[in-house]
């Protein structure tokens, strides 16, 4: 039997707070005109993957993206809490700038990625974080064996499987990118992840904003 399950990881089109630099977290801030655009354009370049299922983050942002995607596919939306962005807490609603004028301290310790760091104590760490929405795509990628399925989720779990797939260390600098409307293409087995493809971004026609290299995704 093929254990093999192909994972479309997506991450959602852009709003508002995307360009202002804003944290997002888990407020449900919903697309703005041009991710309404790059989710129809994203929803055309996968109609033609035939996938079995679609998953998507329960907040707004990633539900619009993946309603584009059952319109195209004919496939319902299965919502999943564990998909949600990082809790980020007392940093949610406030600029990069803001953070770092604001909380000194606490920002330089998220800029760090200290893995057991929870911002304004109340928002999810990174290693908790990590845990819950990979676990939760490994837990929904080995119901599918042998097919192929799309996960609409945010920048902060995009760069957790990216991690996961490639085996890099949570606090290892980031490099790669997580542009809005990306798709992202996995493997998975019961031994885990594997990298296929990453940050696709060829069906939109003008570029994607990607999160700052020294951040986690965390205002996705």
């Amino acid at each position: 039997m093929n254990q093999v399950t192909r994972v479309l990881a997506i991450r959602h089109g852009e709003t508002a707070w995307n360009v202002d630099t804003r944290i997002q977290g888990q407020l449900d801030i919903p697309l703005n005109e041009t991710g309404r655009w790059q989710a129809e354009r994203l929803a055309a370049a996968v109609a033609d993957d035939e996938l079995h299922a679609l998953y998507a983050s329960d907040l707004q942002r990633a539900h619009q993206t993946a309603q584009a995607i059952a319109r195209a596919t004919g496939l319902a939306i299965t919502a999943d809490k564990g998909l949600r962005e990082r809790g980020f807490g007392s940093f949610e609603g406030h600029t990069y700038q803001e953070i770092e004028d604001r909380w000194p301290e606490e920002s330089m310790r998220w800029r760090k990625r200290e893995l057991d760091f929870s911002p304004g104590g109340v928002g999810e760490s990174l290693r908790v974080f990590y845990e819950r929405c990979v676990g939760t795509v490994a837990r929904l990628a080995a119901a599918h064996p042998g097919q192929t399925i799309a996960v609409v989720a945010h920048g902060g779990v995009m760069d957790c499987l990216y991690r996961a797939a490639s085996r890099l260390d949570l606090q290892a600098a980031r490099s790669w990118q997580l542009g809005n409307a990306s798709i992202n293409r996995l493997l998975y087995t019961p031994e885990g992840f594997s990298l296929v493809g990453w940050s696709d971004t060829s069906h939109l026609d003008r570029g994607a904003l990607d999160e700052s290299n020294d951040r986690v995704g965390h205002a996705a």
